[in-house]
Parts: C-alpha cells; sequence; structure tokens
C-alpha cells in the first residue's frame, strides 16, 4: 500500500466528494459498505481517480469488493501505474 496515494485520496475524498475538508478518512474505513460514499460518489470517485493517476477502472469494478477502502483504491492504483 502506498501511504501517500491514501493520504491523497483521503483528502479529495473528503474535500471533494463528501464536502467535508476537515473529515479524516483512515485507510481501512469502509467507505462503500459503510454508506460514507453513496452510488453517485462511487462514479464520482472512480472519475477522479482515473482523471488523477491515468488508470481505467471498469464499471464492475464499482463495488465494496474492489475497493470498499483507501488501502484496496490504492493497491488497485499502483497495480495499473
Amino acid at each position: 500500500m502506498n501511504q501517500e496515494i491514501v493520504n491523497q485520496l483521503a483528502g479529495r475524498i473528503a474535500k471533494d466528494l463528501l464536502k467535508q475538508p476537515n473529515r479524516v478518512i483512515t485507510a481501512d474505513e469502509a467507505l462503500i459498505s459503510s454508506g460514507l460514499i453513496d452510488s453517485f460518489s462511487l462514479v464520482d470517485l472512480s472519475l477522479m481517480v482515473e482523471d488523477d493517476y491515468g488508470v481505467q477502472i471498469d464499471d464492475t469494478e464499482l463495488n465494496a469488493e474492489t475497493f470498499d477502502t483507501l488501502e484496496q483504491l490504492a493497491d488497485l492504483i499502483e497495480s495499473r501505474q
């Protein structure tokens, strides 16, 4: 897991998706299964990841099994860069 990616994602999600810039999101906090990120925000998150990191995320990967936590999302990003 790349801690720098996790920190960047946490900041962007809190600020841009949740509109709560002071919210702290931990690397292992459930995003999707907890309801923190809803289906609309999930699409925004995938677009943000694709734009920021230059990786492709398939629509079938937009689920809690693929990236429910920042750790999972960072691992996915690293595996595609």
